[in-house]
């Protein structure tokens, strides 16, 4: 934020350029995966998930680079292997291995894996765990959490203490 108040436009963390093209970018992403970066490697993941930087769309490889991702340590790439298994998105939809995937994800803070999980546990109408993980989130401040507890008060599935405490959260 600083350096964009300095108009400085700059990468923040290492002061290089802002690529101008499709390859430039691509070949300073494909520098930090190299180097094993789990930021980098998920974020090329995206790159080939959307096609975008001049490359063609292709979910599997996207699924590849989101698993190495997630092994190195990604937070998000555990989301987002979470949501491509929710999904069907590189292979068959498994609801199962989403949960496995939000919840570790939930474990190590991630807040919107957290109100996945709560989602589906109001799908298998388990709505005291439901909205124990809408609980979590909404007091780190995610808004649709928030949002799923008002309507579970007001559906009578949640009580009003419940809703306080995630409005005062």
């Amino acid at each position: 934020v600083a350096s964009q108040k300095k108009d400085m436009l700059d990468c923040p963390f290492c002061r290089t350029p802002i690529p101008e093209n499709d390859a430039d970018g691509l070949a300073m992403i494909q520098s930090r995966v190299a180097k094993k970066d789990p930021a980098a490697i998920h974020h090329l993941g995206e790159v080939f998930l959307f096609g975008s930087h001049g490359l063609q769309k292709d979910v599997r490889r996207a699924v590849e680079l989101y698993t190495e991702a997630a092994e190195l340590g990604s937070i998000e790439a555990l989301f987002d292997l979470g949501l491509s298994y929710d999904r069907g998105e590189g292979f068959q939809e498994d609801k199962a291995k989403a949960v496995e995937y939000f919840t570790k994800a939930a474990m190590q803070g991630h807040v919107e894996s957290r109100n996945h999980l709560g989602y589906f546990e109001v799908g298998k109408v388990n709505c005291d765990r439901a909205v124990r993980h809408l609980l979590i989130s909404a007091k780190l401040g995610y808004k649709d959490s928030l949002e799923s507890i008002k309507n579970m008060y007001t559906a009578g599935l949640a009580t009003k203490d419940q809703y306080a405490e995630a409005l005062t959260g």
